[in-house]
């Protein structure tokens, strides 16, 4: 164990200062965390290089993204999805299903791994960068899986920030209720920051809607994770085993998730939880970055980015078709 401690202090250290650094410039400039930490990353590409820390890179990339994605059980209750309404819920649900389906099935046509339109769909339509991070844990092993895995949160990242400014001029412009934009806020951007941050801009009950629809998608990695565990169950690479297609830190999330719900934890427990599971996913997403090679990254990627664009734009103009319709109820909807 001391020996298994050595080989990864020095690759794992360096991550964790690293992500240190990006969460200081994130507050100072007041931008997202995930870029700063995908380019401090990068800067460091060097250091994937080196003998010494190789292991500890590894451990961040992978183990450490574990532990974050389990924490994030602690953000959803029950109680909360409950309060949207079941229709609007179908209908986000649908729409994290359908935008999945959209990014495997043009993947082909734009020449990319159908595993790739899997990846980025999913980002998209649950949880933008974490839940990159997060579905890239469950897919089998391919040469390009954490080039595509830094590619999508570079894409996804920049795209939530564009959504922030953007869609609240689309509530404005199509005179929407607090309710209504509350579930298309938190329906359609990608990252949570920016879900409330776009959601508070305009109201505190629309950013309230927006932030508990939002908490919905990300529970919505239970059921693709459930899904993806059984379609790739002991493929090489994959966290899903033969046996059992729930990987522990899923099986662990789901236990977070209940133990919320009947909140039997105390509120410092909670949001230190949730401090240190934002802090896990950051640390992952540096030791990515230190993997990926800036100018392989942006090689070919023209169509790739438009597969992004399309499926954001697929999954926000849903929403929004659903909303004009009905103005999204809440309660009893």
């Amino acid at each position: 164990m001391i020996k298994r401690a050595r080989e990864l202090f020095p690759g794992t250290i360096i991550a964790f200062i690293t992500a240190l650094s990006a969460q200081y410039l994130a507050e100072l400039y007041a931008a997202p965390v995930m870029l700063f930490a995908l380019l401090l990353g990068m800067a460091l590409n060097f250091l994937s290089e080196q003998e010494n820390c190789c292991p500890g890179i590894q451990f961040s990339s992978t183990t450490v993204l574990r532990v974050g994605v389990a924490l994030l059980g602690l953000r959803i209750t029950l109680y909360q999805v409950h309060s949207i309404g079941y229709a609007n819920l179908l209908v986000v649900a649908l729409g994290v299903a359908a935008t999945m389906l959209l990014g495997t099935l043009l993947a082909k046509w734009y020449r990319q791994a159908p595993l790739f339109g899997l990846l980025t769909g999913g980002s998209v339509a649950i949880c933008g960068a974490s839940a990159a991070m997060a579905i890239s844990a469950v897919l089998p092993h391919s040469p390009h899986r954490e080039k595509q895995v830094v590619f999508t949160v570079l894409c996804v990242t920049t795209l939530s920030t564009i959504a922030m400014i953007l869609y609240p001029l689309i509530v404005e412009f199509f005179d929407l209720t607090d309710s209504a934009a509350g579930i298309f806020i938190g329906g359609t951007i990608h990252d949570v920051a920016q879900v409330v941050g776009a959601g508070y801009g305009i109201s505190t009950e629309v950013g309230d809607i927006a932030t508990i629809t939002k908490l919905f998608r990300v529970l919505m990695l239970l059921p693709v994770f459930l899904v993806l565990g059984y379609i790739f169950r002991g493929q090489p690479g994959s966290a899903a085993t033969g046996k059992l297609p729930l990987p522990w830190f899923v099986s662990a999330f789901v236990v977070l998730m209940l133990v919320a719900t009947i909140d039997l934890l105390p509120t410092y427990i909670v949001e230190n939880g949730l401090r240190a599971s934002r802090f896990c996913l950051i640390m992952a997403i540096t030791a990515l970055g230190m993997k990926t090679n800036l100018r392989i990254l942006v090689k070919g990627s023209g169509s790739a980015i438009l597969l992004v664009l399309i499926e954001t734009l697929f999954l926000g103009g849903m929403i929004l078709a659903w909303i004009i319709w009905n103005q999204a109820p809440i309660n009893g909807a």
